[in-house]
This record gives structure tokens, sequence and C-alpha cells, in this order.
């Protein structure tokens, strides 16, 4: 990791008897582009609102840059901060709403309007300038909302679900627009989401939270290919979840019993033989093939068309059913409700997880 702008260390925040957050410790780096992703409770935005110091943490320090700011209020922090309702000033013009932090910090006029213009045309609302909020799409107003965040050179910008309120295309949009942004200013992004697909899209490392507590962190590359309990595997994407017994080990992995058939599962550290394990089997990476192919057989029961690909639920005889995700384009087989198949996955595909 580069230099660390933000430390989080043994994290606490109760609410009575239950705890929001539940000894986090969390380093963010300088100019990273971090997301804090989980259900709804997870304790994503409480870990958010520690950072900004709006919520007083029970226990546990947050430190910027080696210098400790738990008790700091928000606006001795320096932070900027986007949230999902925008709060943009309805009796400002657009100009007003992002020269505000400014005025308050006893910019001259001249700067302000120098800045304004500058935030503006990066949002690409300068030709809105003169606009009160409400004469704004949601769009728009979120793009305000973020140039006002930006206009006072924030070291970071906390991000609580900017998106959600917007439709589906537009989020879309504005997630390109966000990337490219970041990628612009070299800004420290901390944001939350509970969007899968937002997340895995946007962020250079994901945190995946939990009951209060960080369930795995990494790439999003590394987090979807190697998730590492039933939760990160089933939360980040889809996946199948399979009982085996380790029979033997491979170069390169563990030779397996499923259910009476014999697989290979390649990992670099394969549980002893004999254990029973657990593991997870991304839809995408299982392939469908026509009855009497080798492999493990059964029977479609159900298939959803997604535009570009096709979800399929698999009854099969041993495994019970199975998802199975395929590209619609060019298919080799039309996947029909009823239809026999035989469904087959290389050694790579399955990734053991921790023991529950």
């Amino acid at each position: 990791m580069t230099d660390v702008i933000l430390s989080i260390r043994d994290a606490v925040k109760r609410y009575g008897e239950t705890h929001a957050l539940d000894r986090v410790d969390l380093d963010v780096a300088e100019g990273e582009f971090l997301t804090l992703l989980g259900p709804s409770g997870s304790g994503k935005t409480t870990l958010l609102t520690a950072v900004a110091g709006f919520t007083q943490l029970t226990a546990g320090t947050v430190s910027m840059r080696g210098t400790d700011i738990t008790s700091l209020p928000p606006e001795k922090r320096g932070f900027g901060m986007v949230f999902q309702g925008y709060a943009l000033f309805p009796t400002m013009t657009v100009a007003q709403n992002v020269g505000f932090p400014l005025k308050v910090r006893g910019k001259s006029k001249a700067e302000i309007a120098a800045r304004v213009a500058e935030c503006l045309d990066l949002v690409q609302m300068g030709r809105f300038a003169d606009r009160m909020p409400q004469q704004l799409s949601g769009g728009q107003q979120q793009r305000v909302a973020l140039a006002r965040a930006l206009s006072f050179h924030p070291p970071v910008l906390l991000l609580d679900e900017p998106l959600s309120a917007l439709d589906k295309k537009l989020r879309a949009d504005l997630q390109w627009e966000l990337k490219a942004l970041h990628e612009k200013l070299g800004v420290t992004f901390i944001y939350v989401t509970h969007d899968q697909e937002e997340a895995l899209s946007m962020s250079d490392r994901i945190v995946i939270l939990e009951g209060g507590r960080i369930q795995q962190e990494g790439a999003p590359e590394a987090l979807y290919d190697a998730p590492r309990t039933d939760f990160v595997a089933n939360f980040l994407g889809k996946s199948n979840f399979l009982d085996v017994t380790v029979a033997g080990h491979v170069p390169g992995g563990a030779a397996c019993d499923l259910a009476g058939h014999p697989i290979e599962i390649a990992s670099p550290a394969p549980p002893p033989v004999g254990a029973a394990a657990r593991v997870a089997l991304r839809p995408e990476r299982i392939a469908l093939g026509p009855e009497g192919g080798e492999g493990v057989p059964g029977r479609i029961a159900q298939v959803s068309y997604l535009g570009e690909r096709a979800q399929l639920i698999v009854d099969t005889e041993r495994l019970g059913p199975l998802l199975v995700s395929r590209p619609t384009w060019k298919a080799a087989i039309h996947p029909d409700a009823g239809l026999p198949v035989t469904l087959r996955w290389e050694r790579d595909a399955c990734v053991f997880l921790e023991a529950r």
C-alpha cells in the first residue's frame, strides 16, 4: 500500500447491546478509491460517519496522516461529503451552492468565482450555474453536490450511497463519470454502497462488512475470484455451494469426492486429506452441454432471460438445483425449461471456503 492517509483502529460503536461496529481495523491509502460494501445494517454507513465525525465511537481511534482526529468535530476534519439526498440549499443558485464552502472559509469573491467555474466544468454543469436546485434533475443535483464537496480541495471525499436515488441508466453513467473524476483528481474516495456491481466496477479496493465486522477486503477481482466465506461468495455475485470430501492431494490442488463424482479442485493450500470441505462455484463457470456428455446430468427447471445472458436453474439428482449463467449470443444450446443437459466445469472453477 502507498502512503496511508486514514487509519481506523479497534473501532467499536454500540447502541445498547447492538454492535454497529465491532473492533474494526482499516487503513486507507492516499488517492485510493475504497468502497465499503455490505447489506443494510452491516456497519458501512456507521463506519463512514465515524470517519466524518458525525458518529462518536464507543471505543477506538481515527487518525489522519498519523494525527488522532477521533474527538475532532466534522467541520475541523476538512473532508468533503456527498449524500444520497443531495443536501443542496434550495434558496441558493447552483453557483452559490458550490461556492458556499469557500465563502465560509473566507475566500475572496474572485477566488470563489474561479473555483466554482472550475468545479462546475469538472462535473459538466457550467451552463447551469444560475439555476436553482429545484430546476434540476436528480442526476444534475448530484453533480452539483459533488462539485460543492470538491470545491475546497478536500484531502478525502466521503460518499454515502450517492447514486441510490437515481434510475439504473443514470446510475451507470454517473459511475463512469465518478471513476474518471477520481482518476483525474487523485483525491482519496471512501464510497458506501450496497450495490455489488457498483462496487466491482468503480473500486480500487472493496471492504465487505457484515454484523459490524470486516469479512474480507481486497481488489475487486481478488474478492470475486477467491471469496473466503459463504457470505462473501454469495453477497459479491452469486455462487453455488457444494460439499466435498478431500480424497487426496494432487499437484496444485486436491482430488475430491462430490456426491459420488470424482473431481479435482485447484488450490494452493487445499484442506487435509479426509476433510469435509465446502466450495463455491460461480454460475458463469459452469458449462452447459447436451444430454449424455461427460459431467453431471441434469434437467433445466427454470430460465430467466436477461438480455446478454440467461440464468438457469438446473435440477440434478445428486447435487440438487444449481444456478447456471450462460451468454445468449450464439449459444450452443437453446436453454428451454425441461431440456435434459450435462453440466461440467474446470478444476479451477471451484474455491475452497473457510470452515464455518
